[in-house]
């Protein structure tokens, strides 16, 4: 019975270490690091504003006061009401009406090509940068080829009001005049439309041209870049 005794005695106290020590692990793995992530998300939020926005009130009002002039600022020097936007890098346009696209699509500007003529003079066909303004609005326009045009042909340069300047059905319906002889118009080369094959004008297609010119007043801005 003795021994009996002893037995059942150490069994109980090794089951006792194996509770305590399971316990312990329970209260390690599971209950403290719950505890620890409560308590750190409690610190997170009280901490929030002030370690995340890093900003006080104040600070935050003065930049609402600096984004509120600059956004001023930028509607001043917003054009009014209608402007276009050519990309000659990637070919496209864009037209804006009241600060929004109402219009886009594929257009075609100047090659770049320099075209030699002599040891004094070349021509390089490259659509001018910067901001424009369309100068004067004309339908069915005719054009009147300048001396390159001829060159490039190898043909003889006529006299400046030579009948044989002036050639009618290229241009398509509208044009809208930048100056220095350079123009917003149609092609007959629809098909080349984005890609830059010009000799310094933008080439639209016939339906993007017409929404253009009904769009576009006299003295409108074109940005070209």
């Amino acid at each position: 019975m003795k021994k009996t005794g002893k037995y059942l005695t150490a069994v109980f106290m090794l089951c006792m270490l194996i509770v305590i020590l399971l316990t312990f692990y329970a209260i390690n793995i599971y209950f403290i690091p719950s505890l620890q992530y409560a308590y750190f998300r409690g610190e997170f939020r009280k901490s929030q504003p002030q370690n995340i926005v890093g900003i006080s009130k104040n600070e935050l009002q003065k930049l609402e006061r600096k984004t509120t002039a600059l956004n001023k600022r930028l509607e001043k020097l917003t054009p009014g009401n209608v402007f276009l936007v050519v990309n000659t890098t990637e070919n496209t346009f864009a037209l804006y009406k009241n600060s929004e696209i109402v219009r886009k699509g594929l257009c075609s500007t100047g090659s770049f090509v320099e075209m030699e003529v002599d040891s004094t003079k070349s021509y390089t066909f490259e659509t001018p940068k910067g901001v424009l303004t369309v100068k004067n609005k004309i339908t069915n326009p005719v054009w009147r080829k300048p001396d390159w045009a001829f060159i490039e042909d190898g043909l003889p340069v006529p006299p400046p009001n030579s009948s044989a300047r002036y050639e009618r059905n290229v241009l398509g319906d509208y044009a809208l005049s930048l100056g220095h002889g350079y123009l917003i118009h149609g092609t007959l080369y629809q098909r080349l439309l984005g890609l830059p094959v010009t000799h310094g004008c933008v080439r639209l297609g016939d339906e993007d041209l017409k929404v253009i010119y009904d769009t576009m007043p006299v003295g409108a801005k074109v940005f070209i870049y």
